[in-house]
């Protein structure tokens, strides 16, 4: 495979590495899970039941068991032709897709901000529109005759 295939692919492979290890390690759809594996990787007895329960909370970590999983089905070596293509892919595919699950969590928090923008808009327009009834009420309380 020529060098410029090795970078597209590279580039294209840690999208769907990206794409499960952020859905498993932060979407909704998988909370109870990693709420599981988060209380066992703080009370487990051993260390090493708590370094395995902690792999499925981190994205940094869970990305790596997905590029083993992405590198036994595609075959996908970097740089070289032997072991050391699947060494060098094992640690470059996590890195661009770490790069691509920050670039989402970025977003992600500009959509958050600019929601919650909006919705301070709205509620100081609702404040605005209330005291100036407010202030019509009391006009016209002002102005009516006591009885």
């Amino acid at each position: 495979m020529s060098l410029g295939t090795q970078v597209i692919w590279l580039f294209v492979l840690a999208i769907p590495i990206a794409c499960i290890a952020w859905t498993v390690t932060h979407e909704e759809v998988f909370r109870e899970p990693r709420d599981y594996c988060k209380r066992r990787s703080q009370n487990a007895r051993t260390m090493a039941h708590r370094k395995f329960y902690y792999l499925f909370t981190c994205e940094y970590c869970f990305s790596h068991w997905v590029t083993l999983f992405f590198l036994a089905v595609t075959r996908y070596k970097l740089l070289a032709n032997d072991w050391r293509g699947y060494l060098i892919a094992f640690f470059a595919l996590p890195f661009i897709a770490n790069f691509y699950m920050g670039l989402y969590a970025q977003t992600k928090l500009e959509a958050k901000k600019d929601s919650f923008g909006a919705k301070v808009v709205e509620h100081e327009a609702e404040i605005k529109a209330l005291e100036k009834e407010k202030k019509i009420q009391e006009a016209n309380d002002w102005r009516a005759p006591a009885a």
